[in-house]
């Protein structure tokens, strides 16, 4: 997804009522949400701002538990979860540029690789922020089995024309940093580099609809948990 850098939209948050199932514990390093126990079927969770903490995030990765999947959420932003207010995102981002945070996104994807074994599928999944950093793990010499986004930030169009794994991408109508342009750039340079690809679009929602979306409206309600149903598809596939 070439995609623009992250803007006050992606400081916007609804919160979702619900009690997680899952633990904290250290892994690799990092403190990490789990949840599941399959451990030949795993996802991993790119977050967006606001952390490996935040509830919404936790719930929708019970689901995949559910599903048969061991999820992992790592604190990739290592106690610097973004807090608001919303003005102040634009000082929080450089305390977590690409320089700082891939290094450890990898280093726990390559130790997760290392012992789940190269049969185990590992699904990445990368919600706005996160996407910048799950998609380097879609080219050929990526971690990822397949990957998942929803609205992305950050990505160049180099990195899109470096996929060669399955991705599938969850896309707002009113989004000004997953634009239409930058989506209808992503859409054609995924055709033409012939990749697996699904992108849906969903109308009646903006940025972070995924994840941080007012509920209550049935219409967020609706993308928000087709683009769930649609990732576990997906990955079922792979």
């Amino acid at each position: 997804m070439a995609s623009n850098k992250p803007g006050l939209c992606c400081a916007a948050v609804n919160f979702h009522e619900g009690t997680p199932i899952g633990d904290y514990e250290t892994v690799y390093g990092l403190d990490t949400y789990v949840v599941g126990h399959e451990h030949t079927r795993i996802i991993v969770i790119i977050t967006d701002a606001f952390g490996h903490k935040l509830n919404n995030t936790l719930l929708i990765a019970d689901e995949f538990a559910r599903a048969g999947y061991k999820v992992y959420i790592p604190d990739v932003l290592e106690g610097d979860a973004f807090l608001g207010p919303i003005q102040e995102i634009f000082e929080w981002l450089p305390r977590h540029s690409f320089e700082v945070t891939a290094p450890i996104v990898n280093k726990f994807l390559q130790e997760l690789r290392e012992e789940a074994g190269v049969s185990a599928f590992v699904g990445v999944i990368g919600y706005c922020f996160g996407a910048k950093f799950a998609i380097p793990h879609l080219a050929v010499d990526g971690i990822a089995t397949a990957g998942a986004v929803a609205h992305p930030s950050s990505v160049a169009i180099e990195e899109i024309s470096a996929i060669r794994k399955p991705i599938i991408i969850s896309a707002a109508e009113t989004d000004p940093v997953f634009a239409p342009e930058l989506r209808h750039q992503t859409e054609a340079k995924l055709a033409e580099i012939k990749a697996r690809y699904q992108l849906t679009l969903f109308s009646g929602v903006k940025h972070g609809f995924a994840v941080r979306g007012d509920i209550k409206d049935p219409v967020v309600k609706y993308a928000k948990e087709k683009t769930l149903a649609d990732q576990l598809q997906w990955f079922s596939l792979f």
